[in-house]
């Protein structure tokens, strides 16, 4: 199965980087890139496409503003160097919400996702099971002092900031890395951890309570701070895990 893809962005470099990442990409068809937004409207009424990658910041029209003129709208990947539109974006059902610089590795994962959707149903489970074998999509390696340590998503807790370092706590220890925070959301699921202030990124699967703007992960009493919590409250409404 082939994904026929475009790309919008107003910065040439950023357009450069994901024609290169989709060449990578077996079943990734990216059939053409536009500065101008507006200029893939008619490219579209003529062509099939099934994903945009999708910058939001640009001169003449935003991506959501964009987004928002299509009737019909192919799946959606936001690739932007903010983080304050990652609600909006859920809010619009974006499948991925990627922060510039982008990662390979991070592009593999949103793209993937866009794939799955696509699978018919009688192949989607034996389908995503051979991609997440290929793909490792169930753990990360991060660095820590002379060697890489495997972590499995499901086990993360929550990540700390303290200093220079991070700390990622899980059930079962706690690693040191030297990883920024953007760094490491970059390889984590955005629809599975969220920021919820800045010294702390959470795994919405692991809070155990939530109080006002007060949630508990495990031992840990966390604070949502006002720049997050509007983002934390909002995904968990879209994700109806609360109402």
């Amino acid at each position: 199965m082939s994904i026929n893809c475009i790309a919008i962005d107003d910065e040439p470099l950023a357009l450069d980087i994901i024609r290169n990442f989709a060449s990578k990409i077996p079943f990734l068809n990216l059939m053409a890139v536009f500065e101008n937004p507006l200029e893939s409207i008619d490219f579209m009424k003529k062509k099939q496409v099934d994903l945009i990658f999708l910058d939001i910041q640009m001169d003449d029209i935003n991506g959501i503003q964009f987004l928002k003129l299509l009737n019909n709208r192919p799946y959606v990947i936001f690739t932007t160097a903010y983080e304050d539109y990652a609600l909006t974006g859920y809010e619009l059902e974006a499948i991925d919400y990627l922060l510039k610089p982008i990662f390979f590795e991070r592009f593999v994962k949103a793209a993937d996702r866009v794939y799955r959707k696509m699978m018919p149903a009688n192949e989607g489970e034996k389908e995503m099971t051979r991609h997440q074998e290929a793909n490792h999509e169930d753990f990360i390696f991060v660095k820590t002092g002379f060697h890489h340590q495997r972590i499995r998503y499901r086990d993360i807790l929550y990540i700390k900031g303290e200093g220079d370092y991070l700390r990622i706590v899980t059930h079962q220890k706690k690693i040191m890395t030297l990883l920024s925070f953007r760094n490491l959301q970059e390889l984590l699921p955005a629809d599975e951890f969220v920021r919820v202030h800045k010294s702390y990124v959470v795994a919405i699967r692991h809070i155990d309570s939530i109080e006002r703007n007060r949630i508990k992960v495990g031992d840990e009493v966390i604070s949502v701070s006002g720049t997050y919590s509007k983002n934390f409250f909002g995904l968990l409404k879209s994700k109806k895990l609360i109402t």
